[in-house]
């Protein structure tokens, strides 16, 4: 009989049967054909396989000891609604087979089975599941498109960020996304995934900033049990949990150099090794980055591996500041207000003609996050009485006409209490603390890297810190 070709070659079939001649016999047929199949002897291996990685369609007979199909079915089902699962049983209990696909059963086999049937039934079992994942692909894609333009902005700039979005999603090259802290470089790489094939596997993130160096290997690549003090079982790491998946490595640019050249060898191999480990495992992840600064300059001041920028930069996705997009803001200005007022039982209605030109001509350093930021804030300020959000209530929170590059203003003259000395020396102050905070911004909080960048020793910029009372580094 001749059946439609089809791509077939990562196809995984589980055949699920007490007897293991007929797992051998469907394993010869299936593996003729093309696809790839694992054998389960009983309900509880099954499970166990099922929980480590989920195949294209299962194969289950219907009357096993320890753990029955049936019950396999259910918890299959509980899983992954749409695995296709083909019942296998005699043709004397054809009636329990009925039952199971009123159970969700995808179709079933009744021994003895001619092996055109096997091969006919696990065909439409495959075409059937790959239609489901394109169906399921589109739509993530259309909510994306929605979602996207919801959260970003009517902007041309937002139109075109949510179409280089899907072009992206259609490949499984690494993405490096670079922009601003708080332009939205997260929500960008989760939509990539969420448009992708891989879409119905993990997305993980790391914050490169936030985990300490002795820490980061372990987090990332996993150890056994006893590597080292402390690790007192075997832990899996952020690669091995986004199997399948995407991995998304945040603010890339904060990574130590130790910690760049063991992740360069991983990606080269496409195989890591656990700390403390000797048995290689495979890599099946897509890889996303984010940086908020160009990477190169990075690996121009020799912060940052050339080999390993070399290896992140397939494709390259720029997002654009707030201010660069500033059509934007009145959008988002009245969707976070409109957020706020659920959240904390507000009336406010919107924003002044004035007020609303002010936060257009805002510089917004914090880009959208900052935004959100404000107008959370002025809501939640506001007075019973205040239905519209004025020039009065931004006077309270922000500085509407900023420095070019410092961002705060002159503050006003007290002639007659300071001399000359002392007013320039408490403006020196606050120039001092905003240039040092864009130096941790820009080094993602990490002061070492910020005394480097403003060639001072870690000592003085600790000292700066504390005198200065800089916190709440984003």
């Amino acid at each position: 009989m001749k059946t439609n070709k089809m791509k077939v070659d990562n196809a995984r079939i589980l055949i699920v049967d007490d007897d293991q001649q007929i797992c051998k016999l469907l394993s010869r047929i299936l593996e003729k054909e093309g696809f790839k199949t694992q054998a389960a002897f009983d309900g509880n291996m099954a499970m166990e396989m099922i929980r480590c990685k989920m195949p294209d369609v299962m194969l289950l007979d219907i009357k096993m000891p320890i753990m029955g199909g049936m019950e396999v079915l259910k918890g299959v089902k509980e899983m992954d609604p749409d695995l296709p699962v083909i019942i296998i049983t005699a043709y004397a209990e054809v009636h329990g087979a009925v039952e199971a696909i009123r159970a969700g059963a995808h179709d079933y086999l009744a021994k003895p089975f001619e092996h055109y049937e096997v091969i006919r039934v696990v065909y439409r079992a495959v075409a059937e599941r790959e239609l489901k994942q394109k169906i399921k692909v589109l739509s993530n894609q259309v909510d994306d498109n929605f979602s996207l333009r919801r959260i970003m902005g009517p902007s041309d700039i937002a139109g075109s960020i949510i179409s280089q979005v899907n072009r992206l999603a259609k490949s499984d090259f690494t993405v490096l996304i670079q922009g601003e802290i708080g332009s939205g470089k997260g929500l960008v790489a989760r939509s990539i995934h969420r448009a992708s094939h891989r879409s119905g596997d993990p997305f993980i993130a790391v914050d490169c900033r936030t985990i300490p160096e002795t820490l980061l290997e372990s987090e990332l690549f996993g150890c056994e049990k006893d590597a080292f003090t402390g690790a007192i079982k075997q832990k899996s790491g952020k690669f091995e949990q986004a199997k399948g998946g995407t991995l998304l490595l945040d603010e890339i640019s904060n990574m130590p150099m130790d910690s760049q050249a063991k992740l360069l060898r991983v990606i080269q191999d496409k195989k890591l090794y656990r700390v403390g480990g000797t048995k290689p495992l495979d890599l099946d992840i897509r890889l996303l980055v984010t940086c908020n600064q160009d990477l190169s300059a990075a690996v121009g001041s020799g912060m940052f591996r050339d080999d390993l920028f070399y290896r992140l930069n397939d494709l390259i996705l720029n997002i654009p500041p707030l201010r660069q997009r500033r059509e934007d803001i009145p959008y988002l200005s009245k969707r976070f207000m409109d957020i706020t007022n659920i959240e904390m039982d507000k009336n406010v209605k919107g924003f002044s003609e004035a007020a609303l030109e002010a936060l257009i001509d805002f510089s917004w350093p914090g880009n959208v996050r900052q935004l959100k930021t404000v107008i959370r804030r002025l809501v939640f300020m506001a007075d019973e009485t205040d239905e519209i959000i004025t020039e009065r209530h931004l006077d309270k929170e922000m500085t509407t006409e900023p420095c070019t590059f410092f961002g705060p203003k002159i503050q006003p003259m007290p002639w007659e209490d300071k001399s000359l000395k002392d007013i320039i020396q408490s403006h020196t102050q606050v120039v001092e603390r905003e240039v040092i905070k864009r130096a941790l911004n820009f080094s993602g909080g990490n002061k070492a890297k910020a005394a480097r960048l403003l060639q001072i020793d870690y000592k003085t910029i600790h000292t700066k810190i504390k005198k200065l009372k800089i916190m709440n580094i984003q």
